[in-house]
């Protein structure tokens, strides 16, 4: 299993009409072979950055992911939304806690 963790910083301006493009990206991204989970998280501390952790099966399914047209399309959605530039940071699971992700 591969864990991605996307950080973003949305304008304040946005941030409801950016929990809409993600959530329709995840709905979507949840129906691709290679994803097993898809979290959005918002801090509540401020409300305007989300964390998203993404679980892929392997280590090329982020790669198909970002081929898909959902994935293009909230790309273009939120390019304007964006504080600064979103990062990730990687993951390898050591112990699933809820008795494994499939």
């Amino acid at each position: 299993m591969l864990i991605v963790h996307v950080h973003v910083h949305v304008k304040q301006k946005y941030v409801e009409a950016f929990k809409e493009a993600i959530t329709e990206n995840a709905r979507e991204s949840l129906k691709e072979e290679g994803v097993v989970r898809f979290d959005i998280m918002q801090r509540s501390d401020d409300p305007e950055r989300f964390v998203l952790q993404e679980v892929y099966r392997d280590e090329d399914a982020p790669k198909r992911h970002k081929e898909t047209a959902h994935y293009k399309k909230w790309r273009a959605v939120v390019e304007e939304m964006m504080a600064e530039p979103r990062y990730s940071i990687k993951y390898q699971n050591i112990f699933p806690g809820d008795g494994g992700w499939g």
